[in-house]
């Protein structure tokens, strides 16, 4: 169930001053990205996005959560390993533009 929000709350959010985003383009990300970044880890985030996986999506990233405690000693959230494999992709997306496996994945789609 979504959460309700306060009026002032609402009033705030409508008329607070936003901020275009900036796209780097591919030269920019790279010059920006020269070295790798993590995920932010255990940290209190400031944004929060949802995304809807599969049945099957879940459970690879369950025994992918359950594999990184058994086999390697790492206990870690879902959302942790799911910020550090949107990291990773991300850093392969700056290394390597167009060869990198986003891009491969996504332009397969169309």
């Amino acid at each position: 169930m979504p959460r309700e929000m306060k009026p002032e709350n609402a009033a705030e959010m409508l008329h607070a001053d936003v901020q275009p985003l900036s796209v780097a383009r591919p030269s920019q990300r790279r010059a920006m990205g020269a070295g790798t970044s993590s995920g932010s880890g255990r940290v209190r985030h400031d944004e929060k996005i949802t995304v809807y996986i599969s049945s099957e999506e879940l459970l690879r990233l369950e025994q992918a959560r359950l594999a990184l405690r058994s086999d390697h000693g790492i206990s870690v959230d879902r959302g942790r390993v799911v910020r550090e494999a949107v990291a990773t992709c991300l850093d392969d997306l700056d290394a390597h533009d167009t060869d990198s496996a986003l891009v491969h994945r996504l332009g397969s789609d169309s």
